[in-house]
């Protein structure tokens, strides 16, 4: 036994050789050794692997070939919880991290012991290739919080990645986004302003709807962090645009040397920025979402293509099979006129609708709240389809107002269809009950509609009089000779 073991570590120590020299052949040799040499990194307890070894000094062919026999390497983990994702990032090895992400795209989500997944490593780095690549493969990653709540935005005002802040800005494109606050309530611009980040302060209050005047925990706005009387140029720079932009004081009056001094050194100072190991996230802090809206269309496109589907087929049947069926035949044509002031039976034609003889006022309802949900339905399909950018707030509200549409035109559908085919004798308690059902679920799905509806148009006006200040700063600083 002690000799059988003394050969599986001695094969282990060679394959560990071979991925630091990048030896296909050697890792072939070994194979044809040990079958189960790759299975072990498997099912045993190994502080790396070949595959982190290889993935670290950015050996291609070594890692092609180990993905290519034993792809649940790719989910083996480190002592430091890194994945060989990981370490290929930090590295910038960007044809290792498109294999990887072939073969398993959501380690993207798997965070290591700093509290950090490939794509925060990727930003605080600056490997922007890497970073495409991604957040193409795992858009939800770039909302997984690290440690101190803070977001890959923060991430990148840390450690001054313009570039990758900027990327990420206009990929994701969320209000929310760019305002989150991590746990001492300090939003991007806070750091940004605290370390005087000059190019980061122009984007975030010209190219994005950052919040000039959100406080943090301490109850500062970003003018607070600037004093009035400051000498450098750029800081006289930096209040000036501010200004431009509506920023105030959190209680108009700017702080003393002494706090602005202390109030810069604890934003500077988080323990996010410290090079020391910091502890494990929980759980439920890692895989909390900033904000749902980012990739909500993305996950769910193929949901609602299905929903919109079977509505329009739905529509579509009862359109050409309405309630109550069709005649089945012809009146004759010599009627007498007493027949027919008695019966509106004797004027009917095969084909024809029983319900539009009998009812026509119902199966006038029918007929356009049936034909508004297929519309309805269709026009969810080909937004869709279209390539329109509907990851923008504007699109996605447009598309839940037609869907609603499209679902309240069913259920109305279905409630003069239910009272059409009802019997006399059931129609005074029975109709009633369903038809009080039906009207309190669509008042109810009308105020959630009024509630994002409000919601949105609160939005646009905070985004409107942004522009507007612009316009008018812009215009006062060229003076009336511009």
């Amino acid at each position: 036994m002690n000799t059988k073991c003394k050969l599986i570590r001695k094969m282990e120590r060679k394959l560990y050789d071979a991925a630091v020299e990048g030896s296909v052949i050697s890792l072939r040799n070994l194979l044809q050794g040990d079958a189960l040499l790759l299975d072990r990194f498997i099912t045993g307890h190994y502080s790396e692997t070949p595959l982190h070894v290889a993935s670290m000094l950015g050996h291609l062919e070594f890692v092609d070939e180990i993905l290519a026999r034993k792809p649940e390497l790719a989910k083996e983990l480190d002592s430091r919880q890194s994945s060989p994702l990981h370490l290929a990032t930090a590295k910038g090895y960007l044809d290792i991290v498109k294999r990887l992400l072939q073969v398993n795209p959501d380690m993207c989500h798997v965070c290591n012991l700093d509290g950090r997944n490939p794509l925060h490593i990727a930003a605080i780095k600056g490997k922007l290739d890497v970073l495409r690549e991604l957040v193409q493969a795992r858009p939800s990653a770039a909302w997984l919080l690290m440690d101190e709540g803070e977001t890959i935005l923060h991430a990148c005002v840390r450690h001054n990645q313009l570039e990758a802040m900027k990327f990420l800005v206009e990929r994701v494109s969320d209000h929310d986004f760019v305002n989150c606050k991590n746990y001492d309530g300090n939003t991007i611009l806070h750091l940004a302003i605290a370390a005087k980040q000059i190019e980061a302060i122009n984007f975030l209050i010209s190219s994005t709807t950052v919040d000039v005047n959100c406080r943090n925990a301490d109850g500062f706005t970003v003018m607070d962090l600037l004093s009035q009387n400051q000498r450098a140029v750029i800081d006289k720079e930096i209040i000036e645009s501010l200004r431009r932009m509506g920023a105030v004081h959190a209680k108009h009056k700017p702080l003393s040397t002494c706090q602005l001094k202390s109030a810069r050194i604890k934003i500077l100072t988080s323990p996010s920025t410290s090079n020391t190991v910091s502890k494990p996230m929980k759980s439920k802090d890692r895989k909390k979402f900033v904000n749902r809206n980012a990739d909500w269309l993305e996950r769910k496109r193929n949901t609602l293509m299905l929903v919109a589907s079977l509505l329009a087929t739905m529509a579509f049947q009862a359109g050409v099979n309405p309630p109550s069926a069709v005649w089945q035949d012809t009146s004759p044509s010599g009627s007498s006129s007493t027949a027919s002031n008695d019966s509106n039976e004797s004027h009917h034609k095969a084909g024809s609708s029983i319900m539009a003889d009998n009812y026509p006022f119902l199966y006038t309802s029918f007929l356009i709240s049936n034909t508004t949900g297929f519309l309805a339905s269709l026009s969810i399909i080909l937004l869709l389809i279209s390539g329109l950018p509907l990851r923008r707030r504007f699109f996605m509200w447009v598309l839940m107002v037609i869907m609603w549409v499209a679902i309240t035109a069913m259920a109305f559908a279905y409630l003069v269809s239910i009272a059409a085919f009802t019997p006399e004798k059931a129609n005074s308690l029975l109709l009633r009950i369903i038809v009080i059902a039906v009207l309190v679920w669509i008042s109810l799905m009308l105020l959630l509609l009024l509630g994002h509806t409000i919601r949105l148009i609160i939005r646009l006006i905070k985004y409107l009089r942004k522009l507007v200040i612009r316009l008018i700063n812009v215009i006062s600083t060229r003076g009336p000779g511009g």
